[in-house]
C-alpha cells in the first residue's frame, strides 16, 4: 500500500468527512458476533472508533506512524502500525473487517488472501468509501474544473476506483445488496479548503510545480460559496461481503 498522507495527518483528521452513525448501524446489523473487529488502513481512527461502540474489541492498523499519532484514543481500541497485506492476527480472528476509502491502494491480490486468513467464515468484509461531493451548481463547476482539468493529471492512477464507485474493484466474495447512503454537511469555506488541501493530487500538484494549486481557484471559489447554500453532500460508496469458501 502506498503511504501518501502521512505528511498530512493532522489536516486528515481535520477536513476529511466522517461516516454517518446510520451507514456504520447498518453493516455491523450483519454481524451476529461482535466480539472483534478490525479496521485496515485505519488513518485517523474514524471508522474505529465507531466500530468500538459496538464490538468488545477493535484493532486498527496502518503504516503510517503520524496518522496513527492522530487517531482517536478509546480503551477498546488497539492501534498497531503494520502493513494490512501482511498481518501478524491469527487465522480466523475476525467478526468484521472494514477498510475505507483504501481498498484502491492495495494489491489486490494479497490483500483478500489475508482477508480470507484472517476473517471468521462467518465473518464480514465491508469496503467503505466517498465520492467527488457536490454543492451549488456554480462552486461544483469551480470545482469540476478543479478535479479533472487543474490537478487531474495528478491523480494516482488508483483513482479510477473511487470515479467508478468502487464497482470495478475485484470482490471475490458473496456480496450482498446494501443500501444507499450520502453524507450531507454545512460547511464554512475554510472546511472546503482544508478538505481540498488532503487530496492527493493536490500534494503531488504541489510537489511537481512548487506552487498551491488552490491559489488557483480560491478567489473564485470563495466569492461563489459565499453566495452559496455552503451545503455539500458525498455520494457513499459500500460493499458487503462473506468468504467464498472455495476461493
Amino acid at each position: 500500500m502506498k503511504d501518501i498522507f502521512s505528511k498530512l495527518a493532522v489536516e486528515y483528521s481535520q477536513f476529511r468527512p466522517q461516516y454517518p452513525d446510520e451507514m456504520i448501524a447498518y453493516i455491523v446489523s450483519f454481524v451476529e458476533n461482535k466480539s472483534v473487529a478490525l479496521d485496515i488502513a485505519t488513518g485517523n481512527g474514524q471508522v474505529a472508533h465507531k466500530l468500538s461502540c459496538y464490538f468488545d474489541t477493535v484493532y486498527a492498523t496502518d503504516i503510517s506512524e503520524n496518522q496513527l499519532s492522530n487517531a482517536i484514543a478509546t480503551d477498546n481500541i488497539i492501534y498497531k502500525k503494520e502493513a494490512a497485506e501482511n498481518t501478524t492476527f491469527q487465522n480466523q480472528q475476525f467478526d468484521l473487517i472494514t477498510v475505507a476509502q483504501a481498498i484502491h491502494w492495495f494489491d489486490f491480490d494479497n490483500i483478500y488472501k489475508e482477508i480470507y486468513r484472517i476473517l471468521k467464515p462467518d465473518g464480514y468484509f465491508a469496503v467503505l468509501g466517498y465520492g467527488l461531493f457536490s454543492t451549488n451548481a456554480h462552486s461544483d463547476k469551480i470545482i469540476q474544473n478543479y478535479y479533472h482539468t487543474i490537478v487531474g493529471p495528478y491523480w494516482d492512477k488508483e483513482r479510477i476506483y473511487l470515479d467508478e464507485n468502487y464497482e470495478t474493484i475485484p470482490f471475490p466474495l458473496e456480496e450482498i445488496d446494501t443500501e444507499k447512503f450520502q453524507n450531507d454537511f454545512t460547511w464554512s469555506f475554510e472546511q472546503v479548503i482544508g478538505y481540498l488541501r488532503t487530496w492527493s493530487a493536490t500534494q503531488h500538484y504541489i510537489e511537481s510545480n512548487n506552487h498551491n494549486p488552490i491559489d488557483i481557484i480560491h478567489d473564485e471559489l470563495k466569492d461563489s460559496w459565499e453566495l452559496g447554500n455552503r451545503k455539500v453532500s458525498f455520494p457513499l460508496l459500500l460493499r458487503i461481503g462473506k468468504l467464498k469458501q472455495y476461493y
